[in-house]
């Protein structure tokens, strides 16, 4: 086959099938954007009639993919190509996948599971595992929330269908616990009035139920009053932050105190048995010392009157324990060692000193 010949059935191709194929493209590329268009709108008519917001948008996500699914098979088609030899390709290749792919498949399960059961919506504040935010989309594989620092964190739903949930937005009311402490020495009953009016004073507490304020406990140095509050689960923070800075405030207003940790350390005085210690290691020093010197070989060198000098009692006026007690006497030890080298330098050069008279007589 020349060259000629194969140029020439490449045009043949191009203004036969070739330009069903390109046709068939921006035909294909134009359905899908008409599909994007109409489940956008879908999706908002049906949360304006007040759908579910969770399935609404993912119901809106799994329709446009297989619609774009079908629409590939249909271009397919056209072009001639056999759909029975496609299918069983697809078929083989899926099974291969799957294997593959079988905790994402249990992701895909997992998806399932909660738009069934739905156990939270998008906008609920849930914790899921070591996670907690707000539920921004649930998709096939991975359910998004947003955290309270904004981090998007990506949750597999295998793992949100088979783990505990706690769905703070699920009821409309919460309850919020505040636990206050106060001293023995304070009024007790003017503590709890004064919680009361600060609660009363947010306006977003709830009195229906009703404020519970009551002693719980004696702790070891103080007394804890429990607080029990009811709100809007929206206003649930507010209240909050609000009771925790109002009531400090208030307390300090009415010479109310709060206790804090205290720790009372007793100091001893070192006992006479560690004095006794440093002065004969002290001691022990000066008369090595002065021995070493009395033994040199060369009886000429006049020695240097060493007197022994007193021991002072360096001990410190208070000890924690004998830990400083050792403390000391290493650094009586390292004293004793320093004067030692000194005299020992005096020594050597007094030696020469007596050495070089006796060579020039």
């Amino acid at each position: 086959m020349t060259f000629a010949e194969i140029l020439d059935s490449i045009w043949t191709w191009l203004i036969t099938e070739g330009v069903k194929v390109v046709l068939g493209l921006i035909v294909l590329f134009v359905l899908f954007k008409v599909v994007n268009v109409l489940c956008a709108k879908i999706e908002k008519k049906m949360l304006a009639k007040g759908v579910d917001e969770t399935i609404t948008k993912s119901g809106v996500v799994i329709v446009r993919r297989i619609i774009k699914i079908l629409l590939v098979l249909c271009y397919i088609t056209i072009l001639g190509v056999e759909t029975s030899s496609i299918s069983a390709a697809i078929a083989s290749v899926g099974l291969a996948i799957g294997l593959a792919l079988q905790g994402s498949l249990s992701n895909i399960a997992g998806g399932v599971v909660i738009l069934v059961t739905r156990p939270f919506k998008i906008g609920d504040y849930i914790e899921c595992g070591d996670e907690s935010g707000t539920v921004e989309k649930i998709e096939f594989f991975y359910t998004y929330i947003l955290t309270d620092n904004n981090q998007v964190v990506m949750i597999p739903n295998s793992q949100v269908a088979n783990n505990e949930i706690i769905n703070y937005s699920a009821k409309e009311n919460r309850r919020l616990d505040i636990e206050f402490r106060i001293g023995y020495e304070d009024d007790s009953e003017l503590a709890k009035m004064l919680i009361l009016q600060c609660v009363k004073d947010s306006k977003l507490a709830l009195d229906n139920p009703a404020p519970f304020i009551n002693i719980i406990r004696y702790d070891q140095s103080s007394v804890t009053i429990l607080t029990r509050v009811w709100a809007k689960t929206k206003d649930y923070w507010d209240l909050n932050w609000y009771l925790m800075e109002k009531v400090k405030q208030t307390f300090d207003e009415n010479g109310i105190n709060i206790p804090y940790n205290q720790l009372d350390v007793c100091i001893k005085s070192g006992d006479n048995k560690d004095k006794k210690n440093i002065q004969e290691v002290k001691a022990k020093k000066w008369k090595k010392k002065k021995q070493e010197l009395l033994n040199k070989p060369d009886k000429d060198v006049e020695l240097l009157t060493i007197e022994e000098p007193v021991v002072v009692d360096a001990v410190a006026n208070t000890v924690d324990d004998i830990d400083t007690s050792n403390m000391l006497q290493t650094e009586v030890v390292e004293e004793a060692n320093i004067e030692e080298q000194k005299d020992n330098k005096n020594s050597k050069k007094k030696f020469n000193w007596f050495k070089r008279n006796k060579d020039k007589k």
